[in-house]
């Protein structure tokens, strides 16, 4: 059955001797084709990490050193913000790296969560870039002062444009790729940096046009769309911290596990990202006369439908539950303990 692209060690179901040894053990797809998927996928977000960090770094020291000697208030926002950016690489490689570990005894399901803390991190740093470009900002417009060269202001931020731009495109293409949706959020956030940098083009012509309170108000305008991707990042960090996932992917679950035959319902359907993978804890409803052997055939064929329905899926617990008869609670023996 390797046919179907798992390489999941199918074989088990088609040998005497394959069956009796896995009804003594947990039935489980995680088999060494998923460690190298889920090396193979960290391998490329620490790959897309690195060349980031360097493009932005270069991005970020042009526009430092311009700000030096321009005073341009709009420009270091925009440069506080890129150097916040690129900096993010740092706690999601060591995330990233984290999560190639196994699991132990005590983290029993890996340390892919140490992507969420990464997230945690990036909500800090976007944070601080935000204050600290807004209260230049606000310096600036009680304290006016002239802006030098403003031709290299507005240079320095085509640059800063076209290089969050590409590194956006990277970022986010690799975490789709991969199923790393803290890449994917950072790679929109690099976007975003990419059109505060247009903005400031844009306060380089006011002043340009002799309009010098033109550069500390487009300050204030990359302050409010820092504010705004600090938001969006928080959300998706806090989401992930609880356990949120896109409502489309219990729909396909469910989905998937109706279809699979031998299930007349389907249960409980609960599903947590780890890290860029999924996991998943389901209920099917069975023939309450299947024998031990046959309930389980039908729980393995669940699993194998999720496996396909959801791309990102590591490893699913299907349990199976008999169909119950009028007034019949099979798990009342339970009741007291939830």
């Amino acid at each position: 059955m390797s046919g179907h692209g798992h390489g999941h060690g199918h074989g088990h179901g088609h040998s005497r001797k394959g069956r009796l040894a896995h009804l003594v053990r947990p039935h489980s797809h995680e088999a060494a084709d998923k460690v190298d998927s889920a090396m193979e996928a960290s391998a490329q977000g620490m790959r897309a990490l690195w060349i980031s960090l360097a493009a932005l770094g270069a991005t970020t020291a042009l526009q430092a050193a311009v700000v030096a000697f321009t005073g341009s208030v709009a420009l270091l926002g925009d440069t506080l913000h890129n150097a916040a950016d690129a900096l993010t690489a740092v706690p999601l490689g060591i995330a990233f790296l984290l999560g190639r570990r196994p699991p132990s005894r005590r983290y029993t399901y890996g340390y892919g969560r140490a992507e969420d803390l990464a997230g945690v991190v990036i909500v800090l740093a976007i944070a601080a870039s935000c204050a600290v470009a807004g209260y230049a900002a606000v310096q600036r417009l009680a304290h006016p002062q002239p802006v030098d060269h403003v031709a290299a202001v507005a240079g320095a931020a085509l640059v800063g444009f076209l290089g969050n731009e590409l590194v956006a495109r990277y970022r986010i293409r690799t975490g789709r790729r991969i199923g790393s949706a803290a890449l994917v959020a950072d790679g929109l956030h690099a976007r975003t940096d990419g059109f505060a940098s247009l903005a400031v083009l844009l306060g380089a012509a006011g002043v340009a046009l002799g309009a010098p309170w033109a550069d500390p108000v487009v300050g204030l305008l990359i302050t409010v769309a820092i504010l705004t991707v600090l938001w969006q990042t928080a959300r998706e960090v806090w989401r992930r911290l609880m356990d949120a996932v896109d409502p489309a992917l219990v729909d396909q679950a469910e989905a998937a596990l109706s279809a699979t035959p031998g299930v007349r319902g389907v249960g409980d359907v609960r599903l947590r990202w780890i890290g860029h993978s999924l996991r998943a804890e389901c209920d099917v409803v069975v023939d309450p006369a299947s024998t031990v052997v046959r309930a389980h055939q039908i729980a393995v064929d669940a699993e194998h439908s999720l496996l396909h329905a959801l791309p990102r899926l590591t490893g699913a617990v299907v349990h199976p539950d008999p169909e119950p008869r009028p007034g019949e609670d099979h798990h009342a023996a339970l009741a007291g303990h939830r």
